[in-house]
């Protein structure tokens, strides 16, 4: 027998009823409603905690495996995460849509805590990398649902200020996560990386719990569990394969092309699956949707160019320029500033005008030239040059990132609101994933090949090459792996350029719908 839950009311445009008019005109009365001023901070709350446990932990690494041991299954640790977040995120945007998103949310936020207490108490390697994918099922749930909870109280016309601020605090907690796991591995212990989210996620949980009031209807539901697990084998297929490639596999190993082929074949069930669904977990209509399926392509190139960027420009500033981890964080400041400024900017622009197609036009060309400047980095180039590059390229993610969202929610029918999100979310995470994997590859070719064309046979690097043994060669070796590095990181960024131009051609084929006056 079928249970009933909560749902979202299917309200879409301007054809909504009077009564869910005048309830939606109530519960977004601007900033002063005070449910709305209360749950605001709680939401984003909630999406920090999620995008800082995607990257806090990579300043912990060494600390961890000095005393859990298990160097070999060092990088599951953030893998792990990675995986079932990015899995689960069609699911929770499906589940939002079904069961009504403030249950969904409450327990997504509950089996993140739950996670995070019992990663701290983690004794070994095998079982922290357990509780870090524990801990991703309920990540991956706070950050889209997040996003669509705002859908259910504040109308298109006034979202996008409050998706700019989103667009921050992402932004923020991509470049202070591994600041903060530093500072936090330095003066307490690897352990407060996990435990510091308990006090904070239990006040977001009981904000929510008291001034979240979404439009619910009670009805029956059906969930599409063989495409879950179609879903689940795609995504895992998918991110092993990048993550994988050219660093734990070489590519040309089978295991790693045999993983690639899985991923097609559940790419197909899932298809298939979804044709056949009562519910499905993501609609195969979506994919007709021009505005949807545009939004998700750009937002898995900005994904890429978001990770990959965060991933090497504080290697450059270690290895070239000297800075400890904590001090390249720092120096991460004006690409943060960027992304942070200009998401507030633009959605405040977008409120005021009712049109955002302009945004991810300029965004992915500030992008694009942003990269191209990234791509003439010298050694001896002075930072402040490149704090300009780098706070170029945090406006242009800024004006795109939740851009694309907010042109998603504001094109698709309010029964799908959770689902498109989450869809879009997704793509950008994929994109995360694929950039790091890539962009990693691509770097280690360049540098091994030059290295190859510059040092004679009998010369063997020290290992492991850490900026400070890095820091510690003999002049000669070490101003020509410098060469060497600088010239690995050109081929990184120039192949970053190219797949922006990408993005910029795409985001000319947006459509500019106008921004609806309710749900």
């Amino acid at each position: 027998m079928e249970p009933t839950t909560e749902r979202p009311l299917p309200v879409q445009g301007d054809a909504a009823p009077a009564a869910d008019a005048a309830h939606a005109a109530q519960a977004t009365a601007g900033t002063g409603h005070p449910p709305v001023r209360l749950l605001f901070p709680a939401l984003i709350l909630v999406m920090l905690l999620a995008a800082l446990d995607q990257t806090i932990v990579s300043t912990a690494l060494p600390t961890i495996v000095g005393e859990l041991g298990g160097l070999d299954r060092l990088s599951w640790v953030v893998t792990a995460y990675l995986l079932t977040s990015t899995i689960v995120v069609p699911l929770y945007g499906k589940l939002g849509d079904l069961f009504g998103r403030k249950i969904v949310l409450q327990a997504a936020i509950v089996v993140f805590l739950i996670g995070s207490a019992l990663c701290g108490v983690a004794q070994d390697m095998m079982q922290l990398i357990v509780l870090r994918a524990v801990q991703g099922v309920g990540g991956g749930g706070l950050m889209v649902v997040t996003m669509a909870a705002i859908g259910d109280v504040i109308p298109p016309a006034q979202r996008g200020k409050y998706q700019g601020l989103f667009g921050g605090v992402f932004g923020l907690a991509t470049v202070v996560g591994p600041l903060l796991g530093g500072f936090l591995v330095e003066h307490l212990s690897w352990r407060w990386i996990f435990y510091i989210n308990l006090p904070l996620g239990a006040v977001a949980l009981a904000v929510i719990g008291a001034v979240f009031r979404p439009r619910t209807a009670h009805v029956k539901h059906v969930i599409d569990y063989m495409g879950a697990a179609w879903l689940a084998g795609a995504l895992t297929c998918l991110i092993l394969f990048t993550s994988q490639g050219g660093t734990i596999l070489p590519w040309t190993s089978p295991q790693l092309w045999l993983t690639l082929l899985l991923g097609c074949v559940s790419v197909a069930g899932f298809i298939h699956e979804e044709q056949h669904a009562v519910e499905p977990i993501m609609p195969l209509e979506l994919f007709r949707h021009r505005t949807f399926v545009l939004s998700s392509l750009i937002g898995f190139i900005v994904g890429v160019s978001l990770f990959g960027s965060v991933t090497f420009l504080p290697l450059y500033l270690q290895v070239v320029k000297g800075s400890t981890p904590s001090g390249a964080g720092m120096q991460m400041l004006p690409m943060m500033g960027g992304v942070l400024v200009m998401s507030v900017i633009t959605g405040r622009i977008i409120s005021k005008i009712g049109k955002y197609r302009m945004f991810p036009i300029a965004g992915t060309a500030l992008v694009g030239v942003a990269m191209v400047l990234l791509a003439r980095l010298q050694i001896a180039t002075p930072l402040n040059q490149m704090y300009i590059y780098m706070g170029l390229l945090g406006c242009g993610l800024g004006m795109v990132m939740q851009v694309l969202i907010l042109a998603v929610q504001n094109a698709v029918e309010f029964r799908h609101m959770g689902v498109a999100t989450s869809g879009a979310t997704l793509f950008r995470s994929i994109g995360g994933s694929v950039g790091v994997a890539a962009f990693g590859a691509v770097f280690s070719h360049g540098l091994s090949t030059r290295l190859e064309k510059v040092l004679t046979p009998d010369v063997e690097l020290p290992q492991p090459l850490t900026p400070d043994v890095i820091h510690h060669l003999p002049p000669v070796l070490h101003a020509q792996y410098l060469d060497a590095f600088a010239g690995a990181l050109h081929s990184v960024y120039l192949a970053a350029a190219c797949v922006v131009v990408l993005s910029f051609a795409l985001a000319w084929l947006l459509q500019d719908i106008p921004l609806r006056k309710h749900q």
